[in-house]
């Protein structure tokens, strides 16, 4: 029986890291990329006789996240001891929260196919993060951990099983992080492992009502890891089921390198873990004047600014999705919009270069909008000069490319780097005399209609212009040049 023939079930457990400067629990740096274990104590060793303490922010942003997504927070929530040895977890027991919870309930919008979907959550609660295993740190292939990640502050966020596959999965976790972005609680960075996720996959029968046993694969920090992972393990799964052979409760990890999930351990239950509330930590509790305070402070969401840039500004619902993505790149292309003087038209050229040329340094460099040398005025201006014709394309694209990297002036730019367009008659003129004296093959043939050779010579005069000669000017010089005839009209 082949996949087609089976529908996949899937819900996600998203750990997203907290922009706090200091850890839940204590006043340890957050700050990531430092030396093992310099950013520990006793609190977060977990040390006999030391006591935690709550850090306030921590509770906002977890309001903040479950008012942005709909969520019913809660007035009183309690943290818990979930108990599990690891190498990574200092005390034996991770702080957590399990049956009262900051949040329940909620949910948030995906499209797929051109379809949207409600995927509702089941709960947000807050927790410590573990400590990360070294594996390559002696020569003697031993293994070291760093605690320095121990203690900082993680909002789980839990889905129901709505998700339905691999790529419903990815867009949901892209809509995640387009929120949490924008409210400003999490930096987004996969790679760095702030923002992450483990994926409940299951299997059943189209037409069944029971959902099958699932499988839990750990750790994914990749949206490309997360699709290659889910359909890997949906292909596993359908296979077992056709085989007659039980799929096993279990948590697995992804290889990329094999490009297959592989068993890690059998999957734990609640009370594997046994749970119990955390005798040092008082309830949590959210008054009606906290939840009015970050209510009003809410920003903007993706969704709602995606249906403004094509509403108001009449951007297609791509380019929309793109820039609000990342709020710190739609936050760009509205200032840079506001500094072109705003409308339907400057709104259309500046998300082109906003999301072609600038998103195009962005991947390459790695630097996000705000690490940026190039201001959105300076975008601006850049558009201002090429609207004015006094900068061709290339010579726009060059001059971003250097405001871009290293900052500046464009003006100054323009007349420095030498960038200015040639829109003198004259100097085209000559240009294009001295191209077509240079190809008469080429030009007899054009003109027999043998071959329609413009675009040869449009480019050839662009290239002893230096790629800065104006291309109206080009192409009128060149078609009177060229008799004005259509291919075929010379025999």
């Amino acid at each position: 029986m082949p996949v087609a023939d089976f529908e996949v079930v899937l819900g996600l457990e998203v750990h997203a890291q907290l922009l706090t400067r200091t850890k839940i629990f204590c006043g340890c740096s957050t700050a990531f990329g430092a030396e093992p274990n310099s950013q520990v104590c006793p609190i977060c060793l977990g040390m006999p006789g030391v006591l935690p303490a709550l850090n306030a922010q921590v509770v906002e942003w977890a309001v903040k996240t479950g008012l942005a997504l709909g969520c019913a927070v809660q007035p009183v929530s309690v943290f818990s001891r979930k108990n599990y040895f690891y190498p990574d977890l200092p005390k034996g027991y991770q702080i957590s929260q399990f049956e009262l919870p900051i949040c329940l309930g909620g949910g948030l919008t995906i499209t797929v196919d051109g379809q949207e979907k409600l995927i509702r959550l089941t709960r947000i609660h807050m927790e410590e993060d573990a400590g990360k295993n070294l594996h390559e740190l002696a020569a003697d292939g031993g293994s070291g951990v760093d605690l320095n990640r121990a203690g900082v502050p993680l909002l789980e966020i839990v889905s129901e099983p709505d998700l339905r596959s691999a790529d419903e999965a990815v867009e949901y976790l892209k809509a995640l992080r387009a929120i949490l972005l924008a409210l400003g609680v999490n930096d987004g960075n996969l790679e760095e492992g702030s923002f992450r996720c483990d994926a409940n996959v299951s299997v059943m029968r189209r037409g069944a009502t029971e959902y099958g046993t699932r499988a839990e694969i750990k750790n994914m920090n990749s949206f490309r890891f997360l699709k290659q992972a889910v359909d890997f393990e949906v292909r596993r799964q359908v296979a077992l089921v056709e085989a007659g052979e039980p799929v096993v409760q279990e948590t697995r990890l992804y290889d990329p390198v094999r490009g297959e999930t592989r068993s890690m351990r059998s999957k734990e239950e609640a009370h594997d873990y046994r749970y119990f509330p955390e005798p040092d930590l008082p309830p949590v509790r959210v008054d009606e004047a906290l939840l009015a305070r970050v209510r009003a402070s809410l920003p903007e969401l993706p969704r709602a600014r995606a249906a403004r840039y094509q509403q108001v500004l009449g951007l297609p619902a791509q380019d929309a999705g793109v820039l609000v993505g990342d709020g710190a790149l739609a936050d760009f292309f509205d200032a840079a919009l506001a500094a072109r003087g705003g409308g339907a038209e400057a709104a259309r050229k500046v998300a082109n270069w906003t999301i072609g040329e600038l998103s195009r340094l962005m991947n390459e460099t790695g630097l996000p909008p705000p690490a940026w040398k190039l201001t959105p005025a300076g975008l601006a201006e850049v558009l201002a000069l090429l609207d004015a014709g006094t900068v061709s394309g290339a010579g726009a694209k060059a001059l971003v490319e250097e405001l871009f990297r290293a900052g500046g002036d464009p003006g100054a730019l323009v007349k420095s780097r030498g960038l200015a367009q040639v829109s003198d008659q004259g100097a085209i003129e000559a240009a294009v005399d001295a191209v077509l004296a240079a190809s008469p093959a080429d030009l007899e043939r054009h003109r027999s209609g043998k071959k329609d050779l413009t675009g040869f010579f449009v480019g050839q005069v662009m290239k002893a212009l230096k790629g800065q000669g104006n291309p109206g000017v080009v192409n009128a010089l060149l078609k009177k040049k060229l008799g004005g005839l259509p291919p075929g009209e010379g025999r």
